[in-house]
């Protein structure tokens, strides 16, 4: 196994909610990331899915060093991010960036494409030196399959995949290694989304990138992830390469998932078995005892309300999951 680009361990954030106006006091937690672990080996697509909620793009910011960890530890490369200083970590931002979700806030309306893609070189003025910094534009948004011509347009210009187009330049300016990909195609159509997609794959190629891609669509992930982790309030309850977890899926939640996932042959369709998850995701403010799935789940016993069960494959799965009762038995 090859050293990762990337690596997670233990990695918790909680929120605090307080009340009062004079005086604030703590009433309670938010936990919004509780206890993940990933790792992401270069060239590689680690796939994170989950419900709205699950703290997928918590978890992201994380990473990114935007938020600090409650517990746990983030490497970048080998470099512990997670008690770094703002100031410390410049430097460490060119190896790994964000794609944000929404391309209609993340850009700056009252700055061109230009001097949004050209912002990371003022940051950093020694990647690229000053004379060359609007040529280097210029091969930024070719690369992104943007024409020069665009580069004194401003982001209301654009259609929303052109947007996403403008971000994914700007990520790359400062030539990453990593990026971290926030749900970056659940805001534009269809059509639109493959473009992206297909985008990605491209600049995975040329540029040997390694991807952490969020989203809560199914198809698309499995389109584009070699390894998937599915989360589930705060917690991964599934994790194992792409093939095998859409192939085979073993938590009781992900096979929810799954049978969620349109299916275009009216045949297979009628023939598979559809899950439907009963109540509402439990509050990340208090989670339920033990396996923290246990409310919506089928399979549930006195022993799921007990202790919480740890992510480990089990006898004859395929891939860890965090359940007692894992298996490829679904859902009557």
């Amino acid at each position: 196994m090859s050293e990762p680009v990337l690596e997670v361990d233990g990695l918790r954030k909680h929120f605090p909610v307080r009340e009062g106006v004079v005086v604030k006091r703590t009433v309670a937690t938010a936990k919004a990331v509780d206890g993940v672990s990933l790792r992401l080996e270069k060239g590689r697509t680690l796939g994170v899915v989950g419900e709205s909620g699950c703290g997928k793009s918590t978890l992201a910011k994380l990473m990114v060093g935007l938020e600090k960890p409650t517990e746990g530890s983030v490497r970048v490369l080998g470099t512990d991010i997670s008690r770094m200083s703002q100031r410390k970590m410049a430097p460490i931002r060119r190896d790994i960036q964000l794609v944000f979700q929404d391309p209609y806030t993340s850009l700056n309306p009252r700055m061109t494409v230009g001097d949004i893609v050209r912002e990371p070189f003022e940051i950093h003025p020694d990647v690229v030196p000053r004379s060359r910094r609007t040529e280097e534009v210029k091969k930024l948004l070719d690369l992104v399959g943007l024409a020069t011509e665009h580069l004194n347009r401003y982001p209301h210009q654009f259609s929303g995949g052109q947007r996403q187009r403008i971000g994914i330049a700007r990520a790359l300016a400062l030539r990453p290694k990593v990026l971290v990909c926030d749900e970056p195609v659940s805001a534009l159509d269809v059509s639109i989304q493959g473009q992206v997609i297909n985008l990605l794959e491209e600049l995975q190629r040329e540029l040997e990138l390694s991807y952490v891609f969020i989203a809560h669509d199914l198809a698309v992930v499995r389109h584009i992830a070699d390894e998937v982790a599915v989360m589930y309030l705060g917690k991964v309850v599934e994790q194992g390469e792409s093939a095998e977890i859409y192939a085979r899926p073993t938590h009781p939640y992900t096979q929810a998932l799954m049978s969620a996932v349109p299916v275009p042959d009216p045949t297979a369709r009628e023939s598979r078995g559809r899950i439907e998850l009963t109540g509402d995701v439990p509050s990340p403010l208090d989670p339920p005892s033990g396996c923290r799935f246990r409310t919506r789940c089928w399979k549930a016993t006195d022993e799921c309300a007990e202790s919480e069960p740890p992510l480990a494959a089990s006898d004859g799965a395929p891939h860890p999951a965090a359940c007692f009762h894992a298996g490829s038995e679904v859902a009557s």
